[in-house]
């Protein structure tokens, strides 16, 4: 992948402030009102939805009913975990895949797929846009610029396919090449 230097500067810029917006939503699920209200967000989504969605979300809903309270606590985890690995680009590449798998949990379920779909709706929800977020991260090696990727993906040999990847030694993150930078 070919970027400038200052692509991809303002691509591991874009990742920490996606971070932080996590970290403050994350923040949010550690409030006891969260934790005590966690299965009514699930069933919040109900209203109005087709068959096959209410039949998932009431799937969800008798799996979090067996102990709402660590599942609430497992999403403010995995929240928490997921804006630091962005802020700080650590295990980049599992960062995303978590964060796409828990963005679609939390749109096919909290969100009801955006739904229901119905005279006036105005917008598929926000999780979805979420998805997108971490794909891109993904191919643009968002956590080798301003992370820790870089020097982790070194220490952990064969396993750098969960940071940003392999990264050459010595190899600077971006060098420039007839006016566009390589990304390592």
């Amino acid at each position: 992948m070919t970027l400038t230097s200052k692509d991809a500067h303002a691509i591991g810029v874009t990742r920490i402030l996606f971070g932080l917006v996590w970290l403050i939503d994350a923040q949010f699920k550690w409030k006891p009102a969260f934790v005590d209200g966690f299965v009514s967000y699930l069933t919040g989504a109900l209203p109005g939805q087709p068959g096959p969605v209410t039949g998932w979300i009431h799937f969800w809903i008798d799996i979090v009913k067996v102990n709402p309270v660590l599942f609430a606590y497992f999403v403010a985890t995995a929240e928490t975990a997921l804006a630091l690995a962005l802020i700080f680009g650590i295990l980049s590449n599992l960062a995303y895949l978590g964060g796409t798998l828990l963005g679609l949990v939390i749109w096919t379920t909290a969100e009801g797929f955006g739904g229901p779909y119905v005279a006036g709706s105005t917008d598929v929800g926000t999780a979805i846009i979420y998805v997108f977020v971490f794909v891109l991260l993904y191919f643009s090696h968002a956590g080798l610029t301003l992370g820790l990727d870089r020097h982790l993906s070194r220490l952990i040999g064969r396993w750098s396919f969960i940071a940003s990847g392999p990264v050459a030694a010595d190899a600077p993150i971006a060098t420039q090449t007839e006016g566009r930078a390589q990304l390592y």
